[in-house]
């Protein structure tokens, strides 16, 4: 299935069944290559918290499996972002931006390829958001990011949904070697991007945006 461009859609992250965040967006473009999305800044979201409001990030993860859950709505509060979703990939790539607007550096989210969805008046992409991260500098150098939470996670396999951790690392160091040789999308491509800004984003999360998860 594709996306028209300016459809308005809906980028979650699932986490054993449960929607572990939602960003809501709007469609660039979508081709042979993959989709492109762009998430304004204080587009409509939602993350997942423990009942008294703190995210998983606050606490040790022992303590986050052992709690209750809701989504808590919110704006996305980071800068203007563009995400794409190459076709079949094990990853997505986003484009940050500095203070100023221009193009700081890439973020490649190593996560399970999506499974879109269309219910005709809203449609969405569902990814497994696998926590481990790498950052691709403008010059191309890159970093691991976020591997002492990986560790701490992978530790308690029974309760985490990455199962394979070298699987996840091999396609880190696989982007990372693409980005290195300065291969799409890491050749300049949509850097200099301004998303058209003629479609406004709704106040709210659009209805159907908590619909179960589509993998």
């Amino acid at each position: 299935m594709r996306f028209e461009p300016g459809r308005l859609i809906v980028h979650r992250n699932v986490r054993q069944g449960r929607i572990g965040w939602v960003r809501t967006a709007r469609v660039v473009s979508d081709d042979d290559r993959g989709l492109l999305i762009f998430v304004p800044r204080n587009a409509p979201v939602a993350s997942e918290v423990t009942a008294d409001g703190r995210g998983m990030r606050t606490m040790p993860f022992a303590e986050w499996i052992t709690s209750s859950y809701r989504l808590k709505r919110g704006r996305w509060q980071g800068p203007p972002l563009l995400k794409f979703l190459p076709v079949g990939a094990a990853h997505s790539v986003w484009w940050f931006q500095d203070d100023q607007g221009q193009f700081a550096n890439w973020y490649v989210n190593l996560e399970e390829p999506g499974v879109r969805w269309d219910d005709g008046t809203l449609a969405g992409v569902d990814i497994v958001d696998q926590d481990l991260d790498v950052v691709v500098h403008p010059d191309r150098s890159w970093q691991w990011k976020d591997e002492e939470e990986f560790a701490e996670r992978l530790a308690l396999a029974e309760h985490y949904w990455v199962p394979d951790e070298q699987a996840v690392r091999a396609e880190g160091r696989r982007v990372a070697a693409m980005a290195e040789a300065g291969e799409f999308p890491f050749d300049g491509t949509w850097c200099d991007l301004t998303p058209p800004t003629d479609r406004s984003m709704p106040d709210e999360l659009p209805p159907g945006w908590d619909r179960p998860p589509a993998r």
